[in-house]
């Protein structure tokens, strides 16, 4: 699905310890990513901060709704591999932030 098809976007900001960013790409690639994808589907983007607050991870995912995003929610807390990937970033990660943002149709946007 195309980001313009998705009206609710997850919007997830992870500050990881000082230089520990490569560790946590690292185990985020092989252990979290591939749960990640196949429970939540794929991403609408992946970032690290290059001006501003550093050492910052941040990924977007794409929903129709509020239920299909606690449902797939669900599906990756219940996912057997998603507890190793906690516990292997545990001490990595110190602090998250959480946004659920909805997309805004504006008349001048230039459409697609």
């Amino acid at each position: 699905m195309q980001p313009d098809n998705f009206p609710i976007v997850d919007h997830r900001v992870y500050t990881i310890a000082l230089r520990k960013m490569p560790e946590f790409l690292d185990i985020f690639d092989r252990l979290g990513l591939p749960v990640l994808v196949e429970t939540l589907g794929n991403p609408l983007g992946m970032y690290v901060s290059y001006v501003g607050p550093l050492n910052q991870f941040i990924h977007q995912w794409g929903y129709v709704s509020l239920a299909d995003y606690e449902e797939r929610c669900r599906r990756r807390d219940s996912h057997e591999g998603f507890k190793p990937y906690l516990a292997a970033t545990e001490k990595l990660i110190v602090a998250q932030e959480n946004r659920l943002i909805r997309r805004v149709e504006l008349k001048a946007m230039p459409r697609r």
